[in-house]
């Protein structure tokens, strides 16, 4: 006899939840979790009480004591997991010659990132992960510096650099410094670098610089001199006719401004202006009179002799010639006619000498 569909359908329904109602009971344990590294084997998602199972511990952990063992209870839920499960460790991880490696652990699932210094580049991989097995996923990297080709060496220049080398390419940081050929002078930045783009740094420029016909001074003369312009870093030399004394550099040079270096004066001598008296000049004592010709070199030093009154004893003073210009003392007095030529020893210069 057939059933009418809408009986079966009935029948059905009775049968799901009659089901329903004995897998759902209150009694039943669901299966447990993974949880601290620890699971179930098998594929069972429910359980009778009383029902004991045995745990493992997941891949990538490894078991650090505590029984394996859980007990269904008769109110559905399990007693309390006592397996304990460590993540597996990987070896401690290297850093790259000339770069770095970041990472908060070494354990399973953590993540290395490499990185390279400035100036080179990572051949590998970026990242590394911890694997179950306790090994990284991935190789050390390398990092290899960048290089550049040869650099252009400006016209009328060339580079001196840092060491010998035989290839055609140059490796970052590498470099050396540009020199200008004189007369020929260098404007911008003297060291050349393999940068960390692969390119050299700007390369400067090299201008013929010349200066002006060199100077020539009052009372002096230029020595084997040309009355020209000179070129950079050419010299002359500079003297004074006698008796005028060089003040000054010997030599002036054209420098990379197009200006000599300091030009050089002479300077004329001075002459001792008293009539009556000693002197000291050159560690000898000498009278005036016989002091000939009377004429001290430009920054000469002479003495004069002076009175201290109160004590009666003469002290030396002494004055320096300065390009014709030697003043005489205040406290230096000349003495007069008749003491000077009958009584010259009372003169300041020949008594008792103070402290």
């Amino acid at each position: 006899m057939r059933m009418r569909p809408a009986f079966q359908c009935l029948l059905l329904f009775i049968w799901h939840e009659c089901l329903l109602t004995a897998v759902t009971s209150a009694n039943v344990c669901n299966r447990p979790p993974e949880e601290n590294g620890s699971e179930l084997s098998g594929g069972q998602l429910f359980f009778e009480p009383g029902t004991e199972v045995t745990l493992s511990c997941s891949q990538g952990y490894s078991s650090a004591g505590g029984s394996r063992k859980i007990i269904c209870r008769s109110n559905g839920e399990w007693t309390k997991r006592e397996l304990k499960c460590n993540p597996k460790r990987c070896p401690v991880p290297e850093s790259p010659q000339n770069g770095k490696a970041d990472f908060e652990g070494i354990v399973y699932q953590n993540v290395i990132t490499y990185s390279c210094l400035e100036g080179y580049i990572l051949v590998g991989a970026s990242q590394s992960k911890c694997l179950h097995t306790g090994q990284w996923s991935e190789h050390l990297p390398q990092c290899e510096p960048v290089v550049c080709d040869l650099p252009v060496i400006p016209p009328y220049a060339k580079i001196v650099y840092d060491r010998e080398f035989s290839e055609d390419t140059i490796e970052f940081g590498f470099g050396g410094t540009y020199e200008c050929l004189p007369p020929f002078v260098l404007f911008g930045e003297k060291r050349a670098t393999c940068t960390a783009n692969g390119t050299w740094s700007e390369p400067p420029e090299c201008k013929l610089v010349t200066c002006p016909q060199p100077t020539v001074i009052e009372n002096g003369f230029l020595s084997f001199a040309e009355i020209r312009e000179h070129g950079y870093m050419e010299k002359v030399k500079y003297g004074c006719n006698h008796p005028y004394v060089l003040e000054g550099p010997v030599e002036a040079e054209c420098k990379e401004t197009g200006l000599w270096s300091g030009i050089p004066a002479c300077r004329a001598p001075c002459k001792v202006n008293i009539k009556k008296g000693r002197i000291m000049y050159k560690g000898i004592k000498i009278w005036i009179e016989d002091f000939k010709p009377n004429l001290v070199l430009h920054s000469e030093s002479v003495t004069v002799y002076c009175l201290n009154e109160e004590r009666k004893c003469g002290y030396p003073v002494t004055m320096q010639c300065n390009d014709r210009h030697m003043p005489i003392p205040n406290c230096y007095k000349e003495p007069g006619y008749f003491k000077y030529n009958t009584n010259s020893g009372s003169l300041p210069s020949e008594i008792e000498q103070c402290n």
